[in-house]
């Protein structure tokens, strides 16, 4: 239960960490690497399951974008995290970006993306169901007929009681491989509780993905993005309880083409974490997300317009909150420092140092707990005190 060393962690020193054990710092800070048997793990995000424990999903394998990258579970118990449970097991697709969400009726659902190889345009949404809080999932089936659509965020209810899951869709360019430089925002919504799928576009949204809403203060709902520009974290507003969206527009926080998540917390403010550096700051580039496995020639797209920058560095982990409905972020509080090295996707040589893809929620007592990818090697685990004013 000893503090843990606040410091970039080396190779050996992560794969020593990652025994699930908690560990308390004299500040209160409470941190843990989850246990995981792949060598990559990436793309976590946070749950509560209907029992009350905090349950973490994400992904691992030996790379995103291989055959064998799997969505993998643990939970949190007194002690520390449990061994990571494999919930996917699909050896030709490479299954990310995975999400939970508890329905009315208390079943908990998985969704994930399914594709082959970088074809993140070419992939699928699918689904397990669990009527047991978790336990043990269904079979995986298919959620609706869009392709080239992705999701990152979790499910929210529209006030009709719609299910609304965030996605955007991945744009094949008239010719070579998907970039992401003409990827756009999707709602999907269901009104018959995840049995059927129905999308609607954000307007004027080129680059804008991830969207992430927040309940509503006012009336007024907002959503952040990440930016495929590498530029700001964009936001737009809903005024119907997120069945429809203005136009994403900057905000004031940096944005490195990387994933951020967004909460409504209990004192009504806006916290956010994310890496708050763009390209502006930072001439570090790589042809795609994809290049390592596909290789740069085949990746070359044609498409007029802006371009997505990849290879900015994912550091550091921040903490920013907003009193403005997120408008504004005047308080930024760093987490985790690095170097943030993203020009590799490599973990099993430890080439990749970043901090990246958050989760946030917030418990009962306001204390907020965090997870994010740790040199795409393991999911790394904070509990924090909510800052006041």
């Amino acid at each position: 239960m000893s503090a843990f060393p606040q410091r970039e962690l080396s190779t050996s020193e992560i794969e020593a960490a990652m025994d699930g054990r908690l560990h308390v710092s004299s500040s209160g800070r409470v941190d843990a690497f989850l246990p995981s048997p792949m060598v990559q793990n990436h793309a976590a995000n946070l749950h509560v399951l209907p029992d009350g424990r905090l349950a973490c999903v994400w992904f691992g394998g030996t790379m995103e974008g291989m055959g064998d990258i799997s969505v993998y579970m643990s939970t949190l118990g007194p002690e520390g995290w449990s061994a990571a449970r494999r919930l996917s097991d699909d050896p030709t697709r490479s299954e990310q970006n995975p999400v939970l969400f508890t329905a009315p009726d208390g079943a908990v659902w998985l969704f994930h993306t399914s594709q082959l190889g970088g074809r993140q345009d070419e992939c699928e949404i699918v689904a397990r169901v669990s009527h047991d809080g978790g336990e043990s999932f269904g079979p995986t089936r298919r959620i609706g007929e869009f392709r080239g659509v992705f999701v990152r965020q979790p499910v929210h209810f529209a006030p009709a009681g719609e299910w609304l899951l965030p996605g955007f869709r991945c744009v094949t360019p008239a010719a070579g491989r998907w970039t992401g430089d003409i990827d756009t925002a999707v709602m999907l919504v269901s009104q018959d509780e995840g049995q059927s799928w129905r999308a609607t576009e954000v307007p004027d949204s080129l680059g804008a993905v991830h969207m992430n809403p927040v309940s509503p203060l006012a009336g007024a709902m907002p959503a952040f993005y990440r930016d495929r520009y590498a530029q700001w974290v964009k936001r737009s507003l809903s005024s119907d309880g997120g069945l429809s969206w203005s136009a994403p527009q900057p905000t004031d926080l940096p944005n490195n083409n990387s994933s951020v998540q967004a909460i409504r917390l209990a004192d009504g403010r806006i916290g956010m974490v994310l890496n708050p550096i763009s390209a502006a700051t930072s001439d570090a580039r790589r042809a795609s997300l994809y290049d390592e496995i596909e290789g740069e020639a085949e990746v070359q797209a044609v498409t007029e317009g802006p371009k997505a920058v990849w290879g900015v560095p994912r550091a550091p982990m921040t903490l920013a909150i907003s009193s403005d409905n997120g408008a504004t972020f005047p308080v930024r509080i760093d987490l985790d420092q690095g170097t943030g090295h993203a020009l590799s996707n490599n973990s099993a040589e430890g080439v990749n140092r970043e901090l990246s893809y958050p989760s946030i929620l917030q418990d009962g007592e306001g204390h907020l707990h965090i997870a994010y990818t740790y040199h795409r090697r393991a999911i790394r685990y904070v509990r924090i005190n909510l800052p006041v004013d």
